[in-house]
């Protein structure tokens, strides 16, 4: 698989580092960090990234409209939600929103590794 350039979008400063550092290692780069649904739907179209990965609960803007918003300004964005356990409806409603997955935390590598190369295989060029 072809490194990518992620945006993450988190509000806890330790979900930030521990997803850039599973990032970095597994080959792609972090390309922009938003600490909130707000900032993501601005930054996204100046970052242009190829793939995001989106906290659903978020303060200012929760994770589903900033998908909504992206989406909207960009169809093909490729977004993959990070969510808590027994979140089960906010990720229903964030696939219906145009998120292309979900990863549950804790986010595990391997899991992380392998939900970005299906997406990846099945969205990006």
């Amino acid at each position: 698989m072809r490194s990518l350039n992620i945006m993450v979008v988190d509000d806890s400063n330790l979900t930030i580092k521990k997803m850039v550092k599973m990032i970095e290692d597994l080959g792609h780069k972090v390309v922009h960090v938003a600490k909130d649904g707000r900032q993501a739907a601005e930054d996204y179209p100046r970052i242009g990234p190829d793939l995001v990965t989106m906290d659903i609960t978020m303060p200012d803007m929760d994770g589903i409209e900033a998908t909504r918003r992206i989406l909207e300004r960009d169809p093909k964005a490729v977004i993959v939600m990070v969510t808590s356990h027994g979140q089960e409806r906010m990720v229903m409603d964030a696939i219906e929103a145009g998120a292309k997955g979900y990863v549950l935390k804790p986010v595990k590598m391997e899991k992380l590794a392998e939900h970005l190369e299906a997406v990846a295989g099945k969205y990006l060029p």
